[in-house]
């Protein structure tokens, strides 16, 4: 999964995009990728660490997102949104500045800035749209496919509410149209969390800020959530025995990082699996109601090709039961065929033979 970071200067983007990365701020990019930071950031998940505490495995590997974060841009500056590691990615994380600085002028407004970057990426999709149909139009010197024809259909229908201002992901789409539309990466069509960048002594009564973006996060294919930079940069700098005692000070249950990654993941409609082992105990990542056959394929195409049953059971019942070996003994392992819809943390185990 890759997730883009986006956001107007002086929203904290970056220094988010430095803590889920445990990227070092001010990091020099390659060549002609100035614009642009890249990094891998983890997604915690306690059930990948009560399971590896069960096994003690030579090796536990965490499920993991790619972050692109694109250098703030002012309003108006819509040629840099298309760049093609952001119109790659699969959902945005809009970081929403919700705290005060003198050094960023007036106060913040929230629910402001997110209508604005809407504006952004809708303007930007416009701009892909009217390009696209200049090429199809009456300047075509031949008679246009039907696969153009209906691409020419679909992209004049979707202009108008692009124009009207309303993004790709709330325009009443089929399955199939989404699919026609897709290639194009469109930024107003991605799933999009926008998330406040909140003041340390915010934090407490976070529940008001939100509620003032409760209508944003209806709208469809839409979230809304919450992060504190400050408070995350100073967790991030206390050793593990003092952050605990921190974030209860704080009232918070874990780090806000943390469930800014698990809200990615649900906006994206995504779910974790595990393998586990002496060997190894990992977070493969799928989406929603994969199939057993799709869950194999994740994990190695050989598995896939030649599927046989998967070996099945929840993490919990596996924790209390402390072993694959009791499991067996009690009965606990089900066998599923390809077809079976595998469950968010689920273990995995499959049976295959690829012959020769």
């Amino acid at each position: 999964m890759r997730l883009g970071i986006i956001g107007f200067p002086g929203s904290g983007k970056t220094t988010l995009f430095n803590l889920l990365t445990g990227a070092e701020a001010g990091v020099a990019q390659p060549p002609g990728r100035s614009r642009l930071n890249v990094g891998v950031a983890r997604v915690p998940d306690d059930r990948v660490t009560r399971l590896a505490a069960l096994f003690q495995p030579q090796k536990t590997v965490y499920a993991s997102v790619e972050v692109v974060d694109l250098a703030g841009f002012d309003r108006g500056e819509r040629a840099t949104l298309d760049v093609g590691e952001l119109r790659q990615a699969d959902a945005l994380l809009h970081v929403v500045r919700a705290f005060s600085s003198p050094a960023l002028g007036p106060a913040p407004q929230p629910a402001r800035e997110v209508q604005a970057l809407e504006e952004e990426l809708v303007l930007a999709d416009l701009d892909v749209v009217e390009r696209r149909l200049q090429k199809l139009g009456p300047g075509l010197r031949r008679k246009p496919t039907d696969a153009e024809q209906r691409e020419l259909a679909l992209l004049t229908r979707v202009r108008g509410p692009l124009e009207e201002g309303l993004a790709l992901r709330a325009q009443a789409l089929t399955a199939e149209e989404g699919r026609l539309l897709k290639g194009f990466q469109f930024l107003s069509q991605k799933p999009i969390l926008h998330c406040l960048n909140l003041a340390e002594d915010s934090v407490a009564g976070r529940d008001e800020s939100l509620s003032e973006l409760a209508e944003v996060g209806k709208r469809p294919g839409s979230l809304v959530g919450w992060v504190s930079a400050a408070v995350e940069g100073e967790v991030a700098a206390l050793a593990p025995e003092e952050q605990r005692s921190f974030l209860d000070a704080l009232g918070l249950p874990e780090p806000a990082l943390h469930r800014v990654i698990r809200d990615a993941y649900t906006l994206l409609g995504l779910a974790s699996f595990f393998t586990v082992g002496e060997d190894e105990v990992r977070a493969w990542t799928i989406p929603a109601n994969a199939t057993a056959l799709e869950a194999a394929g994740a994990v190695h195409s050989d598995i896939a090709r030649g599927f046989i049953r998967a070996e099945v059971i929840g993490w919990v019942e596996l924790l209390e039961v402390g072993s694959l070996a009791e499991a067996r003994k009690r009965a606990l392992l089900r066998l599923e065929g390809k077809d079976y819809p595998v469950q968010d943390g689920e273990i995995c185990h499959f049976r295959f033979n690829v012959g020769r």
